[in-house]
């Protein structure tokens, strides 16, 4: 346990806390104290438990109200994507996997026809070769992937 010293309107508070939570006790006591002095500052008379009362909660309306606001905008964004849309994104997925298999066959071709080309070669065309090929297979297996977690969110 952390012992730490807060200044809330004017006056200077030893609170106890977490180790390594004293920043965020401190950052919560300043947010507090603005809130506090903001009240002193109207000109209003009141009694200092009050005047933390006050404060305290016009802290919490704010945060209820961003609360809130983030959890509007975070349905908002998944509730305008619908299935069709997702199918489509996945079925778009689908054919670039297929153009890249395709794409990695005609490779393989062409490493092929090289490799027969020049034989003297043939240990760094092969060594190339196997890295194309591992290189490929890990990108289809990505996309492979990519589809399937698509998919799973449907």
């Amino acid at each position: 346990m952390s012992q730490v010293t807060i200044q809330i309107g004017g006056r200077s508070f030893d609170v106890v806390c977490q180790e390594g939570e004293e920043s965020y006790l401190k950052t919560a006591a300043a947010m507090l104290d603005q809130e506090a002095q903001k009240l002193e500052s109207s000109g209003a008379r009141i009694t200092e438990s009050r005047m933390l009362l006050m404060a305290g909660l016009l802290l919490a309306d704010r945060t209820a109200a961003s609360e809130e606001k983030l959890s509007k905008s975070d349905k908002s964004a998944f509730s305008k994507t619908t299935n069709s849309e997702i199918m489509e994104h996945a079925t778009n997925l689908e054919s670039k996997l297929k153009l890249a298999e395709m794409k990695i066959i005609e490779l393989n071709s062409q490493i092929s026809s090289q490799s027969d080309f020049d034989n003297s070669r043939n240990d760094i065309d092969d060594t190339a070769s196997q890295k194309i090929q591992l290189d490929l297979e890990e990108a289809n297996e990505t996309m492979k992937f990519m589809v399937d977690k698509i998919k799973s969110l449907i």
